[in-house]
């Protein structure tokens, strides 16, 4: 009933060109109210927008704040093989787009794990926060000890790539295999000549984000170029926060977080990982935090996946690297079919 229902509302779904910043010029004002009645607005934590299956919280605290983690606990739809898969997603993606993902997973005997962590998607976007991928290993390291679980596999997407390292760098008795597909931060931007950003400036920045914006970026960078229309669902999940009553809260959190991810490497850390480790790559990604600052000629450089993912490959101890020619940033929505096919066979290894 609920991937019935998750189904209809991803061909319900419409993308629309809607101004989502509080700003106070006219033609922002203009395009506010010409947001048309059928595109969603959702709050700060989603409210709204419904997940495939059951959400769960996890209640804790850090940095004397009382905060939860919204997750996802699924079990095997098939004979259980007594290994559990944790689904750490990017920046722009929350746990309900691993649907397909933790379909194909459960369905050959894997436990999922799909957390939304603090400052995303249906977790608590507290105003005051240190972000660091240090801090939400810890606290997925939280989540994964209330729920008694043992070694785990680490699967990161995207900026949950940038954190599945770090957690396996921090807890390396908990990860049984590293899984990373599309990560962004094989290379530091900052010292390839992307200029920082302040916060306010990100901030600034994401109070302009509309549907259209989304999609022509996601478009760009997560499809090669294409686009296909069950690709909507993921565009109005996050426009539709950005037109709801918490939209401050929500660009806030993403500026907090771009932050975060421009100033932690974890680059120069890919020699020190123990655990077998499968790099899942689609080489037209070209993703690279805060390009559109760069001079054009380091602009030019940047979010080479083609040439990133083999000099990564080379430095981690024990790695096996697939990729494929023609696709993006996000693989396993693109050609979900060749993803978990070469996904299952790398976990079986």
């Amino acid at each position: 009933m609920k991937t019935a229902r998750f189904a209809l509302l991803v061909r319900s779904v419409l993308v629309a060109a809607v101004s989502l910043g509080p700003l106070l010029q006219p033609a922002v004002l203009q395009a506010q109210a010409a947001v048309p009645p059928q595109a969603p607005r959702y709050g700060a934590e989603l409210e709204g927008f419904e997940y495939p299956h059951p959400v769960q919280q996890f209640r804790f605290e850090s940095q004397q704040q009382e905060l939860h983690m919204a997750y996802l606990d699924l079990a095997p739809s098939a004979k259980a093989n007594g290994h559990v898969v944790v689904l750490l997603h990017g920046k722009n993606f929350c746990a309900a787009s691993w649907v397909a993902t933790t379909g194909a997973l459960r369905g050959a005997g894997y436990r999922v794990l799909a957390p939304d962590q603090v400052g995303f998607c249906k977790s608590s976007k507290p105003r005051g926060y240190q972000y660091s991928f240090q801090q939400l290993a810890e606290n997925t390291e939280r989540l994964l000890a209330s729920l008694k679980l043992g070694k785990v596999i680490l699967l990161g997407h995207s900026m949950g790539g940038m954190l599945a390292t770090r957690y396996a760098l921090t807890y390396p008795d908990r990860v049984e295999q590293l899984v990373l597909v599309n990560p962004i931060g094989l290379e530091d931007w900052k010292a390839k000549g992307v200029p920082y950003q302040s916060v306010d400036s990100w901030y600034k920045s994401e109070l302009l984000t509309t549907a259209e914006r989304i999609q022509s970026y996601q478009r760009a960078t997560y499809y090669a170029g294409s686009w296909k229309p069950e690709y909507d669902v993921w565009v109005q999940m996050l426009a539709g926060m950005y037109r709801g009553p918490g939209k401050e809260l929500v660009a806030w959190s993403s500026a907090l977080t771009y932050d975060m991810i421009y100033t932690q490497p974890v680059v120069y850390e890919l020699e020190q990982l123990r655990m077998p480790v499968l790099l899942l790559i689609g080489k037209k990604d070209n993703t690279a935090i805060g390009k559109n600052l760069a001079p054009e000629a380091v602009r030019k450089t940047l979010g080479n996946y083609a040439q990133l993912a083999p000099e990564a490959a080379k430095r981690i101890p024990h790695c096996t690297l697939v990729s494929w020619d023609e696709l993006g940033h996000a693989p396993q929505l693109q050609d979900p079919a060749r993803f978990h096919q070469a996904l299952l066979q790398g976990l079986a290894r």
